[in-house]
């Protein structure tokens, strides 16, 4: 597995609670990287070079951790989890190289993307090629309710990246709106991953659904800081362009909350950038309007009320360490790069 981003620190010096959770899930995740690279494999050379640019390129591998620690909190373990860990790793990262040929990023986790490189063509079958693998894994698992629930999650990806593409250069989504698009182009993958672990332990029940929440809210959470860092925060030091976000026209929840505490004036400015004509200095207005409103503050507030969503949602679940990893990991999410 590739080394994680920088092995993050908490203030006291600490590991972070993702560090921690994947050492709780050592021996799994040796197991997982196993799989991916095996399911990465192919005579056509391309392929396995840049899948490896993408996937052994340092992401915390945070979704596969999620499945992984659903089934043991839920006393699953063996094949299964491993395999659906891994498919949900092949999902992620499909969509990140599509993702990066609609956006037309140049970098990703902190090195040039895929698409730089080898071309939109390569980036998007190669993509292709992944989601692939991901049913393969999913299938050898032969648990046809774990093929529904990522099957599922898969479509309504797409579906979300599809909404996001319209509203791109739509000064007036809302609120409501930029919320539908996150669910599914974010949660919806978290969600997943949590609800399959616990699916595979042999939980479909109420503690699935348990876990589905918690997801669904933990990616909300991922999500809106994520937002909040493109515009500032530790983003460069994270593997991200600045200001991406703002230069391809998307309303987020920062751009929401300001827009919408302005004047007239303030308006029609989010409006003109918004909709493409920008100049060289658009982004700093754009920040210090975000300052004057309050507006990355009140979205990390965002960010941490849908954690403390994610949080609740355990309380029904068996109390132990890979619970405690879980409840540690919402921490993590909205407290990194700030």
């Amino acid at each position: 597995m590739g080394p994680a981003v920088g092995q993050a620190k908490k203030p006291d010096g600490g590991p972070h609670a993702v560090d921690r959770l994947a050492a709780l899930l050592a021996e799994d995740l040796a197991a997982v990287d196993q799989l991916i690279h095996q399911h990465m494999t192919s005579p056509v050379g391309v392929i396995p070079n840049l899948a490896a640019h993408l996937i052994d390129a340092g992401g915390k591998r945070i979704r596969p951790l999620i499945t992984l620690a659903a089934a043991r909190l839920l006393g699953g373990g063996g094949d299964g989890p491993r395999k659906l860990a891994a498919a949900v790793e092949f999902i992620h990262s499909a969509t990140l190289l599509h993702d990066d040929v609609v956006d037309e990023s140049s970098l990703r986790r902190g090195k040039k993307s895929a698409n730089t490189i080898w071309g939109n063509s390569s980036s998007v079958l190669v993509g292709d090629f992944l989601f692939a693998r991901s049913f393969n894994l999913m299938v050898e698992t032969g648990d046809i309710q774990v093929l529904d629930i990522l099957a599922r999650a898969a479509s309504v990806i797409a579906e979300g990246e599809v909404m996001q593409l319209a509203a791109a250069n739509d000064a007036e989504t809302t609120r409501e709106r930029y919320m539908q698009i996150i669910v599914a182009k974010t949660a919806a993958l978290f969600a997943a991953a949590a609800k399959a672990g616990a699916v595979a332990a042999g939980r479909p029940g109420a503690e699935a659904t348990a876990l589905e929440t918690f997801g669904c809210e933990l990616g909300l959470a991922f999500q809106l800081v994520d937002d909040a860092l493109d515009y500032g925060g530790m983003a460069a030091t994270m593997g991200k362009n600045i200001g991406d976000d703002f230069r391809d026209g998307k309303v987020t929840l920062p751009v929401v909350f300001a827009r919408d505490a302005g004047d007239d004036g303030e308006r029609a400015f989010w409006r003109r950038v918004v909709g493409g004509e920008r100049t060289d200095d658009d982004f700093h207005r754009a920040l210090a309007l975000l300052k004057r409103h309050n507006a990355i503050a009140l979205t990390l507030d965002a960010a941490r009320q849908h954690a403390q969503r994610a949080r609740d949602a355990l309380s029904a679940l068996p109390a132990n360490a890979y619970r405690e990893a879980l409840s540690d990991l919402t921490d993590f999410v909205v407290e990194r790069g700030y």
